[in-house]
């Protein structure tokens, strides 16, 4: 039997992951060691010290910012997904309701260009842009520099919008509050299970784009079930930046949300 899939099928090992030949198809799986990946040359002990000494000082920084939040009442959320799942037209979307009652500042990931942080600036919200060059993710070392030239009021609200990437954010604490994961449905409803750390580590799946439902071939319920395998205690909110379905319940989530973190602290520790 195949010691990796239990098919059922012999097994070739290969010298950096699983090879299963199953008839005329063929699976070569990377990620079957302990540190879940594969670099040649390189055994899984060391893959996993370079992990735990990248992720070791980046919690340092994120447990950082997360004091600076608490301190001043700040409400983080970290905004997740591939590109091209419209999360920065939700995000302006959602500044044009919550922007009207709270002070909102933004901080963008992208590789290059600052295109989406002036998109939100054309709200009238700050927002500062972050080039990751070659990385594929904002840290908890980007978001502290990020904060001091931002300078967020106590009581704001911050959205981190991360780099479009399904993967190496998930691996990343921010400080946040909440990582929000954006599905749109002109993807795949098993997103989830292709890409499972991002949907475990995820409070909120948005499934966004919902107007488009009626031309596209997804299935709601399959999505949020894919969704939930990975992680049940998920919430999921169907969501169209475009028509605005569904935006008022997610603004209700943001502030039910921030009420819950900040139950039980003062009026000014909060800065209500």
């Amino acid at each position: 039997m195949c010691t990796v899939c239990g098919c059922g099928s012999g097994e070739t090992r290969i010298e950096d992951g699983a090879e299963h030949a199953h008839g005329h198809h063929a699976h070569h799986h990377y990620g079957t060691g302990d540190a879940g990946a594969s670099v040649p040359g390189m055994s899984q002990s060391r893959l996993i010290q370079l992990e735990q000494d990248i992720l070791s000082k980046n919690n340092s920084y994120a447990d950082a910012n997360r004091r600076h939040f608490a301190e001043r009442g700040i409400f983080a959320l970290n905004l997740v997904s591939s590109p091209g799942s419209g999360k920065t037209s939700l995000l302006v979307e959602t500044l044009k309701r919550l922007g009207k009652t709270r002070d909102c500042y933004v901080i963008e990931g992208d590789q290059q260009t600052t295109n989406d942080a002036d998109r939100i600036r054309e709200t009238g919200v700050p927002a500062l842009q972050i080039n990751t060059g070659k990385g594929c993710h904002l840290d908890g070392h980007m978001i502290g520099h990020a904060l001091e030239r931002l300078a967020p009021k106590d009581g704001a609200y911050v959205f981190i919008e991360n780099v479009g990437n399904l993967v190496c954010p998930a691996a990343f604490d921010l400080g946040e509050a909440h990582k929000i994961a954006i599905l749109s449905v002109t993807e795949g409803e098993d997103k989830p299970l292709k890409y499972p750390d991002m949907f475990a580590a995820a409070d909120v799946m948005l499934l966004n784009k919902t107007d488009l439902l009626p031309y596209v071939d997804f299935d709601v319920e399959i999505a949020t079930a894919n969704a939930r395998k990975i992680n049940p205690e998920i919430n999921v909110l169907a969501v169209s930046a475009r028509s605005g379905d569904g935006l008022e319940d997610w603004v209700d989530w943001i502030g039910t949300a921030r009420a819950e973190l900040f139950a039980g602290c003062s009026a000014t520790d909060a800065a209500e």
